[in-house]
């Protein structure tokens, strides 16, 4: 099992809008992140500074990364752009956070 966490960014005015769409995540969504080795799943919003921290346990890096090229990911990147920092393919800007600590 590999840990992820990283950081994100959503728009001041768009927090309720941001929430609401994980609360309502598309089903076909969670399977193909389940298919790519994703488990333990978890977004925080830490609103003063609009900063979303995401972690995530993943099975395999090549099968993680795969993820991005599937219809269903594409689709929901689309889906959140306007709500959050995107890149110029409407993935998310992300910034990968290095491990410094881990107790089980």
């Amino acid at each position: 099992m590999i840990r992820k966490a990283f950081v994100m960014t959503v728009y001041p005015d768009k927090h309720e809008e941001y929430m609401n769409r994980h609360q309502e995540i598309w089903p076909e969504m969670i399977h193909e992140l389940r298919k790519h080795g994703a488990k333990n799943y978890s977004i925080f919003l830490e609103k003063e500074t609009n900063k979303l921290f995401g972690y995530v346990e993943i099975q395999d890096e090549k099968l993680w990364t795969n993820m991005a090229k599937t219809k269903i990911n594409q689709k929901w990147w689309e889906f959140m752009a306007p709500i959050m920092k995107t890149n110029s393919d409407d993935s998310p800007v992300t910034v990968h956070l290095e491990e410094v600590f881990h107790m089980d």
